[in-house]
């Protein structure tokens, strides 16, 4: 009898967590993940309603010649066109410890040049991997994208270019930064 009380106890007891959740997560009105460490990340770069600047130009097409001449037989994966506001953050940094905004900047700026991914964090917690849309000068070293990350790292800025998900992971493909 006493097992069954224990038990029945726990049941109330992880659905009133679970239904705080649901309340919790409703009453964000947040569809994604939520933003990790708020307390640390303060953005002092622009906001999510005024963004600081604009980075890459939003394409007619998906992807570039470069990309689809690239592709697997000559087709590129599916994408479409668009722009996000967010935060340029390191992504290594953020997933493994939450850090971001302008007391990381510096270490965001240092993982940058040293080849750590580069992170775009919507204002409801979603992760953008952000890299150069155009495939054959990208991977060349012919465009100057890392730099301008580098400059805007912890900045809320508007990124456009191609959207592209896979599995779960959301990449966003920026145009316009091939070196002249």
């Amino acid at each position: 009898m006493m097992r069954k009380l224990i038990l029945a106890g726990t049941l109330a007891g992880l659905m009133a967590l679970s239904f705080t959740a649901v309340r919790a997560q409703s009453k964000k009105g947040s569809k994604g993940p939520g933003i990790l460490q708020t307390e640390f990340g303060k953005v002092e770069g622009g906001s999510y309603s005024a963004p600081m600047g604009k980075m890459g130009t939003k394409p007619d097409a998906p992807w570039t010649a470069t990309t689809m001449g690239a592709a697997v037989n000559g087709k590129a994966n599916p994408a479409k066109a668009g722009t996000v506001v967010g935060e340029i953050l390191d992504f290594s940094c953020y997933l493994q410890i939450g850090k971001h905004g302008e007391k990381h900047r510096s270490c965001a700026q240092k993982c940058f040049t040293a080849g750590q991914p580069v992170g775009l964090l919507a204002e409801d917690g979603t992760m953008y991997m952000l890299m150069e849309e155009e495939h054959d000068p990208r991977r060349d070293g012919l465009t100057d994208f890392r730099k301008a990350a580098i400059e805007h790292a912890g900045h809320i800025m508007e990124v456009s270019g191609t959207l592209s998900e896979h599995g779960g992971y959301k990449a966003l493909y920026v145009h316009g930064y091939l070196k002249k």
